[in-house]
């Protein structure tokens, strides 16, 4: 079983990946045949400083299965650390990257999250622009915290639709609480919170130009587009961020063996030993 080695970022254990493991990794839960049910967190300074103030929150990136470096800034953490090999796994590509595969190998795919209509938006987008791509349920959930029955019954649709990679698009940190929460309830083997990447995909919201993405400057072109959602954002995170690592450096941590992903639910001639 693959072991996959991580950097901590202010206790926050960053996976150390470019986009080509991080696919891999992720196609092995999808072909294990239920022996493996992770959850991918895609984090940048935004989820690392959230993580800093919220020691629960940390755990959850802890626990996933892959938790990526989505900014320039966690990739130059990890070199820092020794970890050369790290590389950009920018969400949104890694969710055009996962959803070729899909269309590939018919893996179905379930989009849960974003404004009002864009989960459905979004797959027909996708659906346009992927042949083959299997898109086997939607749903834009409200603003407000679901009750313990419409709860019930999202997961219940999730479960029923057969989807083999759920996105979550609920913005960090609603959507890797959701997704640790909700992970023992669902039976698909892959969660991914991809957060602005509903938006992206569906044409609502434009990306950074990829120079700016690859010098680690996206920040200030989303600041540009959504300062009033955004600045308070920056302002806090950016700057605490700089003074925290300049304390506190980050470190390769020791390789976990054998890797420990989000067990399956227990086979029942195991579970009466």
């Amino acid at each position: 079983m693959l072991s996959i080695p991580r950097v901590d970022v202010l206790g926050t254990a960053v996976s150390a990946v470019g986009p080509r493991v991080a696919l891999d990794e992720i196609t092995r839960w999808v072909q294990s045949d239920g022996a493996v049910r992770s959850y991918v967190c895609v984090t940048g300074v935004h989820g690392v400083m959230e993580s800093v103030r919220d020691p629960e929150l940390r755990a959850v990136h802890n626990a996933s299965g892959l938790t990526v470096p989505d900014g320039m800034p966690m990739v130059w953490a990890g070199h820092r650390a020794g970890a050369w090999w790290m590389d950009r796994v920018y969400g949104p590509d890694l969710m055009l990257a996962t959803l070729r595969r899909a269309a590939e190998r018919g893996w179905s795919s379930y989009f849960y999250g974003g404004g009002p209509g864009v989960a459905e938006l979004l797959s027909s987008q996708l659906r346009y622009r992927m042949r083959g791509l299997r898109v086997v349920g939607s749903y834009s959930p409200p603003y407000r915290p679901l009750t313990a029955g419409e709860d019930e019954d999202a997961v219940a649709r999730i479960n029923a639709s057969g989807a083999d990679l759920v996105w979550v698009g609920l913005s960090t940190p609603k959507q890797e609480r959701w997704m640790a929460s909700h992970r023992p309830r669902l039976t698909a083997p892959a969660l991914l919170g991809v957060g602005a990447a509903f938006d992206f995909h569906a044409g609502l919201v434009p990306q950074a130009p990829e120079w700016m993405r690859g010098r680690g400057l996206e920040w200030t072109y989303r600041l540009a587009k959504e300062p009033r959602r955004l600045w308070r954002r920056y302002l806090r995170n950016n700057p605490e961020y700089l003074a925290r690592i300049a304390l506190s450096p980050p470190k390769l941590l020791p390789v976990p063996h054998p890797a420990k992903p989000h067990p399956a639910k227990p086979h029942p001639a195991k579970s009466q030993a």
